[in-house]
């Protein structure tokens, strides 16, 4: 793939003519005309600069703050152009959603007393990316990426990715959810629920950067963090925490 990570074992999905494949083919293809717009936006950012300093009677600087501006217009342009490809990552193949969003729920969430598991199964059943337990409770927190423009949403209480249902996507991780409460519950004997995530690494998502549909939350890995963080309602104690985390590290296969 065109400059993929040697880090990332290669996959068909990626490769060929898939969908990420043909998507950096293009971006890459494409960088003379972005480049060629760039000088554009900096040659007006240079003229307003320009106007400017004569406005404000800066006469002596004003090719100064004329260059100034066109030098912050073409550094602007040029940093949300890498970043909107930044941001595919994930969907391209070139980084592990998962080890991104492990890294961030230990960074936030582990000094305020919470247990993050990564890669954990039933044995023989469902697999899950994170298991988060702590003050808050319990969440399981799996990562997916869409395409970059396709819409995720919910609408009359159903999620959507795009024109298409998000129903199974939904059944299967909230079916997970219970599985895993079930276990943990018979287990160790303490009553639980499991709220069911999914942190999303490309994909549009709404304004507030999260979507609630058919008993399933949807949203960036940083806003899954804050939102686990936010719901610190004391649902369980420090002993609590601790017996669920040792069973689920025992009683849970690690994939």
């Amino acid at each position: 793939m065109p400059g993929g990570s040697i880090y990332v074992q290669p996959n068909e999905k990626y490769t060929g003519s898939s969908p990420q494949w043909w998507y950096e083919k293009f971006w890459r293809e494409d960088a003379p005309n972005r480049r060629k717009y760039r000088y554009v936006k900096a040659g007006v950012g240079f003229i307003i600069g320009v106007a400017l300093g004569l406005r404000f009677d800066l006469s002596g600087v004003s090719a100064l703050t004329g260059l100034l501006l066109a030098a912050l217009v073409y550094g602007g342009d040029w940093l949300l152009d890498w970043y909107s490809f930044y941001r595919t990552a994930v969907w391209r193949g070139a980084r592990r959603g998962e080890a991104i969003t492990g890294r961030v729920l230990r960074r936030s969430l582990r000094r305020h007393g919470y247990q993050v598991l990564d890669g954990r199964a039933i044995r023989g059943q469902a697999s899950i990316d994170h298991l988060v337990i702590g003050p808050g409770g319990i969440w399981i927190v799996d990562n997916e990426s869409w395409a970059p423009d396709i819409e995720i949403a919910c609408y009359a209480g159903r999620l959507f990715f795009g024109e298409k249902y998000g129903s199974k996507t939904a059944k299967a991780l909230v079916e997970k959810a219970e599985a895993f409460a079930d276990l943990l519950t018979r287990e160790t004997g303490v009553p639980v629920t499991i709220n069911p995530m999914i942190a999303v690494h490309c994909g549009v998502l709404p304004r507030n950067g999260v979507v609630a549909a058919e008993g399933l939350t949807l949203l960036r890995p940083r806003t899954a963090a804050r939102l686990i963080k936010a719901t610190d309602t004391g649902a369980l104690n420090d002993s609590q925490i601790e017996l669920l985390a040792r069973t689920a590290a025992r009683e849970l296969q690690r994939v």
